[in-house]
């Protein structure tokens, strides 16, 4: 049973950086893909898709949004899992979740349902 716990979150300005953070402990993470999911305040949607990437690192996804603006990252070393947000819009603000799941450790899906284990999340709210 993996633990995830989400990190970095906080008030930032547009055109700022910012860096999340997830840790990870109760298992290994190489055997997983990772992703990185949002739900803005107030969306009665379900969590959107905002970043994955494979267990060895080298293949990402992102979506026409967060292209060239987010980079993901992973750690298999230190179990960590990053999200560098670049020029963040006030459309990023969310509540942003770490998760992990995949099959074999490739992201087979950006359906939250295609994750097996969730953090609580960390809130980023981005002022204009």
């Amino acid at each position: 049973q993996l633990q995830l716990v989400e990190s970095g979150g906080g008030l930032v300005r547009t055109g700022d950086s910012l860096r999340l953070s997830c840790a990870v402990s109760g298992g290994a993470i190489r055997t997983y893909a990772m992703g990185w999911f949002r739900h803005a305040p107030g969306d009665e949607r379900e969590r959107e898709f905002v970043a994955g990437i494979g267990w060895s690192g080298e293949h990402t996804y992102y979506t026409d949004s967060t292209e060239g603006r987010f980079t993901i990252s992973r750690d298999n070393e230190k179990n960590m899992v990053y999200l560098e947000m670049n020029s963040p819009k006030p459309e990023d603000t969310a509540v942003y979740f770490c998760a992990a799941g995949g099959r074999n450790g490739v992201l087979i899906t950006r359906s939250p349902g295609g994750m097996q284990y969730w953090g609580k999340g960390t809130l980023v709210t981005v002022s204009s």
